[in-house]
């Protein structure tokens, strides 16, 4: 991790990063609304999957901090576009990791691996708790009665404790490989540094991002349409505040003059 300096952060930074995504939101507005319906989308999906399987909804509703950081790609795309005076193109957002794809596959992996580890958990909690796949009558509601805190308490935790690693290792490492010619461990391993490092501006930043995500899913998850793009524009500054920009190669020194050749006899 040569080369990769973090930079010092402040504690009002993270809301200056998404005054900035709201800032590049308003600027390229269609591609914006473009992926925050997508993530609506995935909301309804989820819904459609509780009506039928509750127990799997709460472990795949972990999928959102999967998916999303891939999903994002495009907005890193637009906002480093815009960061470089240029204009941003839909079409080139929707292949922005089209140059880094084996990078980002060993990544997706990881993360993929975690979520696994994460939704197995998940039912296992559910089987020991209720001895089995509790129906719920079409209300997560119920979860929230007096006789099932402890499974709260327990299934709280170990979602902590998964988010909590998956936040460390992607919170800039996605868009860190997108910016520069970085391999997937080095830039997991950088992320995890910067949370290790100034963990209280990173607990502040994780905090904003999952309470305007459950801000913004409560109607409908409809906020999403607006909340998902401008978070995404968000990270894609937060990364840069705290990595900074891919540094520059230096130019090859000028070679030296050309010696004078022997003298010739007359």
């Amino acid at each position: 991790m040569a080369g990769i300096t973090l930079q010092p952060l402040r504690l009002r930074d993270p809301l200056s990063w998404i005054a900035r995504g709201v800032r590049d939101f308003i600027r390229a507005p269609g591609i914006g609304l473009f992926y925050g319906l997508v993530f609506m989308v995935m909301g309804w999906a989820l819904l459609k999957v509780y009506e039928h399987a509750t127990a799997y909804t709460l472990a795949l509703s972990a999928g959102f901090l999967l998916v999303g950081p891939f999903l994002c790609l495009g907005l890193y795309r637009v906002s480093q576009r815009l960061e470089r005076g240029e204009r941003p193109d839909f079409g080139d957002s929707l292949l922005a990791g089209g140059t880094r794809t084996g990078q980002l596959a060993i990544f997706g992996f990881v993360l993929l691996v975690l979520e696994m580890l994460w939704g197995r958990a998940t039912l296992v909690l559910f089987a020991v708790s209720f001895e089995g796949m509790p129906d719920f009558k079409g209300s997560l509601l119920a979860l929230l009665e007096p006789e099932n805190i402890g499974f709260i308490v327990a299934w709280a935790a170990v979602g902590a404790v998964f988010a909590g690693l998956i936040f460390s290792i992607s919170v800039v490492a996605i868009p860190m490989i997108l910016d520069r010619e970085t391999d997937a461990i080095t830039a997991g391993l950088t992320s995890l540094r910067l949370v290790l490092a100034q963990p209280g501006v990173m607990l502040l930043w994780g905090a904003l991002i999952a309470l305007l995500t459950v801000l913004a899913m409560l109607p409908w998850f409809a906020g999403l349409v607006i909340v998902g793009p401008v978070l995404g524009h968000a990270s894609w500054h937060a990364y840069r505040a705290a990595v900074g920009s891919a540094p520059v190669a230096d130019p090859a020194p000028p070679s030296p003059p050309p010696r004078d050749g022997p003298a010739q006899s007359g």
